[in-house]
């Protein structure tokens, strides 16, 4: 049995007088994917940044792969991966040099080509970030998140903004990376991303945790209160036919 490598105990966020996040407690099992679901304004991002150890909680305990975030915040930083937005990257630097800034800040040795590779960004290891398109450069940055072989990795709406093809094909490498060991922990409001790719997930609203189970349990338990769609689904939808008119690869 998967046993806990993130536990969360009555975590609260203040904001003056503003409770963010109100009191939720969780575990992370080691090796699976966890999502944090809800709207904007529910608190999940502001969840992800405490366990990040990139802002501060007012009360509460987080424990990570056995180190307290009170008392080794140092030690958590060097085990996880965190998905960094557009700001954190040099537009003009090409991917190879990307990555050798990020060895060095790390102090890690990450094979450059390998993990390109791994993103299916092999060819364009000599352009320049800025050339590449929104599916690249979000597969570019879950790439950086894995230079120094993390335990755990944080991705935060890791989907917004891209099109249908380029969302799934980041879903297989989300899938790709829990394959070989990875635990990960992402924020989505996309329910369809969450069904897809988590093994167990979080509904949050208004700073509270309203459920928590894996996809299927929760919508069984939906249906055996006599929930009914009013439309019959059909066994496919309009982004299925998108996707198989434009085809499967990966976005050039």
């Amino acid at each position: 049995m998967r046993q806990a490598i993130i536990q969360v105990k009555n975590l609260v966020k203040l904001y003056d007088r503003y409770e963010a996040v109100k009191d939720i407690s969780f575990d992370v099992l080691d090796g699976e994917i966890f999502g944090l679901l809800g709207p904007n304004g529910a608190g999940k991002s502001t969840t992800l940044e405490i366990m990040e150890t990139l802002r501060e909680k007012t009360s509460g305990e987080i424990n990570i792969a056995g180190f307290s975030i009170d008392e080794n915040p140092d030690a958590i930083k060097s085990i996880i991966g965190i998905q960094l937005q557009t700001s954190g990257f040099y537009p003009g630097l090409t991917l190879l040099e990307q990555i050798d800034l990020f060895n060095g800040l790390y102090g890690a040795n990450a094979d450059a080509m390998n993990l390109l590779s791994l993103v299916q960004l092999g060819d364009k290891a000599k352009s320049p970030y800025k050339s590449l398109s929104g599916g690249q450069k979000q597969r570019f940055a879950i790439a950086t998140t894995l230079i120094h072989d993390p335990k755990i990795i944080f991705l935060d709406e890791p989907s917004t903004g891209l099109d249908p093809q380029a969302r799934r094909n980041l879903w297989d490498l989300i899938q790709n990376i829990r394959k070989k060991g990875t635990t990960v922990v992402l924020t989505t409001h996309y329910m369809e991303e969450a069904e897809y790719l988590c093994d167990r997930v979080a509904i949050m609203d208004q700073g509270r945790i309203m459920a928590l189970d894996t996809p299927e349990k929760l919508i069984d338990d939906l249906l055996k209160k006599g929930f009914e769609r009013k439309k019959e689904l059909k066994p496919a939808n309009l982004e299925d036919v998108f996707i198989n008119l434009t085809g499967h690869g990966f976005d050039n």
